[in-house]
């Protein structure tokens, strides 16, 4: 057991941690400790990185970035112009970072002790390897978190512990090799909130390159939090739906077959995520049988919050840029931004 541990640290690639600031403002200060407890907790410790990046837009107040490099000192904080989207930082990290493989983690998550070993692996045992998503679940308890498991972005855990090809990733969980990240750089211009991962993930497939599944490396993800954060999350899920659907229609209407236009559109459209809620409730019930407790409860939350996502679909149908620019007023008139990053 020593020596696969000593083979294993010698063969490690160079490696830089990335996290932004832009969800530390909103996010909760306990989850935010205890996503960065998770990570010292590693064990690949996090000061084996070349580096682990801070990418601060001016979202944080001063004394929390303080708190925070005194407690991690392994924490480098990077400034970024004001007001900095959450992808442009991601993508300021990996020009900024000097490892060979970018991970990317969020504040907002909490990972399992060995999710670092397990996404570094795959690069080690296969060098045409570009790409590595781990997997993120939903967490929360009771009644709510059942309903936030149904319908919240995050599905269950697959239960799989082999590398499987995926058509996509989340930017909280996910690594990348540094070189391949900037020839394939993830767009910050799209009209979306979320889901640029989408997109990007569908190019990288269209142009021939496999998104790697490493169901070992575990994360929990925070569901929205109640009020107005659950009102507008939900309704900008629908937001990026039409969009997404919208931007893949436009992406394979060149596309070469027909079997690749109708992935396309499984991606993006409702029947797709139809069959995608299905297959999570069953995956969901079968892996805890607790949740058939809280089921009655549950219901009426996620059937409001599928809700939502219809109406947040059907009103960027109408006004295509009209949700966006609301939340934003909202955000610039002092309600809590109802920021979750996916």
């Amino acid at each position: 057991m020593t020596d696969v541990k000593i083979d294993l640290e010698r063969s490690l690639p160079s490696f830089s941690l990335v996290l932004e600031t832009e969800n530390l403002e909103n996010a909760d200060l306990n989850d935010l400790l205890r996503s960065l407890t998770s990570l010292a907790n590693q064990k690949i410790s996090p000061q084996q990185a070349n580096e682990v990046l801070l990418i601060d837009s001016g979202d944080t107040p001063a004394e929390l970035l303080a708190e925070l490099c005194h407690q991690y000192p392994w924490i480098t904080v990077k400034t970024a112009p004001p007001a900095t989207g959450y992808y442009t930082a991601k993508m300021l990290g990996a020009t900024l970072a000097t490892g060979e493989i970018i991970v990317y983690f969020d504040s907002d998550c909490i990972y399992e002790s060995d999710w670092l070993k397990q996404m570094l692996l795959p690069f080690i045992q296969n060098p045409a390897i570009n790409v590595v998503a781990g997997e993120t679940r939903t967490r929360g308890r009771g009644a709510y978190g059942t309903a936030m498991a149904l319908t919240y972005i995050f599905p269950p855990y697959s239960g799989q512990t082999k590398l499987t090809p995926v058509p996509q990733y989340f930017l909280n969980n996910v690594a990348f090799r540094r070189e391949f990240l900037l020839q394939h750089p993830i767009a910050d211009n799209l009209p979306l909130f979320r889901g640029n991962c989408v997109l990007h993930a569908h190019d990288l497939r269209q142009q021939g390159y496999t998104i790697w599944r490493q169901p070992l490396a575990r994360a929990t993800h925070a569901p929205p939090e109640y009020g107005s954060h659950f009102f507008w999350r939900f309704l900008l899920i629908g937001h990026d739906y039409y969009w997404q659907k919208q931007l893949l229609k436009a992406r394979t209407a060149t596309a070469i077959s027909k079997s690749d236009r109708l992935e396309s559109f499984r991606e993006g459209g409702f029947r797709g995520k139809v069959q995608v809620f299905f297959e999570r409730v069953q995956k969901l019930f079968a892996d805890d049988r607790r949740h058939w407790l809280y089921l009655p409860l549950a219901i009426p939350i996620a059937a409001t919050s599928i809700l939502l996502i219809f109406i947040g679909y059907w009103i960027t149908r109408c006004q295509p840029d009209y949700l966006l620019k609301a939340y934003e007023r909202a955000a610039n008139t002092g309600v809590p931004n109802p920021y979750s990053t996916t």
